[in-house]
């Protein structure tokens, strides 16, 4: 065994992004869509709704996301006290969402320039996903019917058309557009211009927020009855009846499952930081070895007098140490290298963290 003190400039640290599916079973878009009668009947069912990939009955049922509806004035929802009928579950919910996403409980959602009371979200199952789900990669397609077939609504994000995404705090946002792979359609001239992906009067479809693996859809913009625009989800805002329970988690579900043309596409990313340690050794260095087939254990002298001069070694593990000669790591080389005082050896070592 022998030791050598690394230099600074033996440390080189790299980041790589990496991305991958996010369904589970690596699907990269989800197609079928099942929801649970325990889980939407029980006390949570108040405030979300899970979508699985099978049937909640199966051994091998998973929660993919979840539904939530979000209102400033606790419509659509039952109140806390018939006596306060603007507390309810979907004010809480909207409160939850402006703390996490907003910063400011005085503040209000806008979605391109219009400001918003109301809206649905889809969060991200976080045992889907690694990091961050990935920008550019939301295809969403909503049925404007939630039976039989129907020319879909497909949103994405506008990651592709923008050079800095918007910022709430450090937290990243992309605005929700008509199109896909992160760029517009060229369809409506909508209120920032034309290619926008906007609706005309709505503003865009939502906020796309990967930092929190969380997709909100603007409430009032799925509202709109006039294909392509809208969905139909509420024209006439019956979704919105104070002291009512409209269960509009799931009338959301029904547009993206009731029909063949909906679907859900989503990845996600990951940075890994790699620590890239070269361990050079030179000519004059690890030549000689501490094992019994090459010094005595009895005496300490070398076993074979030829080896004094003209040593043959074989290393095969790189052990790093700290200042306090603690392992802190062991590389194992793929298969033994000759070393002598005719050769020099340059191995890159990779902790990936």
């Amino acid at each position: 065994m022998s030791f050598k003190r690394l230099d600074p400039e033996d440390f080189v640290v790299s980041a790589d992004s990496v991305s991958s599916t996010v369904w589970t079973g690596n699907e990269p878009i989800l197609n079928t869509f099942f929801t649970s009668s325990t889980q939407k009947n029980g006390p949570s069912g108040q405030y979300y709704l899970d979508v699985f990939n099978t049937e909640s009955n199966l051994a091998n049922n998973q929660i993919q996301y979840s539904i939530v509806y979000a209102d400033q004035t606790g419509g659509g929802a039952l109140a806390y006290n018939s006596a306060v009928n603007n507390y309810s579950p979907s004010t809480t919910m909207y409160g939850s969402y402006r703390t996490l996403v907003l910063e400011d409980e005085n503040s209000s959602f806008t979605f391109g320039n219009v400001t918003s009371s109301y809206f649905y979200a889809l969060s991200v199952e976080r045992a889907r996903y690694k990091e961050t789900l990935f920008p550019g990669s939301l295809k969403l397609k909503l049925s404007s019917s939630v039976s039989g077939v129907s020319t879909p609504l497909q949103l994405t994000d506008n990651s592709q058309d923008v050079t800095i995404p918007q910022y709430f705090g450090t937290m990243r946002a992309y605005q929700v557009v008509s199109g896909s792979n992160g760029t517009a359609y060229n369809k409506v001239s909508g209120i920032n211009g034309n290619n926008t992906g906007f609706t005309e009067k709505s503003g865009s479809y939502g906020l796309f927020l990967p930092d929190i693996s969380t997709i909100i859809l603007n409430g009032s913009a799925l509202d709109i009855s006039d294909s392509p625009q809208g969905i139909n989800l509420d024209p006439n805002g019956l979704n919105r009846t104070i002291n009512s329970l409209q269960n509009n988690p799931e009338k959301l579900y029904l547009h993206m499952s009731g029909s063949s043309a909906s679907s859900f596409g989503l990845a996600c990313q990951e940075t890994i930081t790699s620590d890239y340690i070269f361990v050079r050794a030179r000519s004059s260095e690890f030549n000689y070895s501490e094992n019994p087939s090459f010094i005595s254990g009895s005496t300490g002298e070398v076993i074979y007098s030829y080896f004094i001069n003209n040593p043959n070694v074989f290393p095969t593990t790189i052990g790093l140490y700290n200042d306090s000669n603690d392992l802190l790591a062991v590389a194992k080389l793929s298969k033994p290298i000759l070393k002598d005082f005719t050769k020099e050896a340059l191995i890159r070592v990779k902790l990936d963290f």
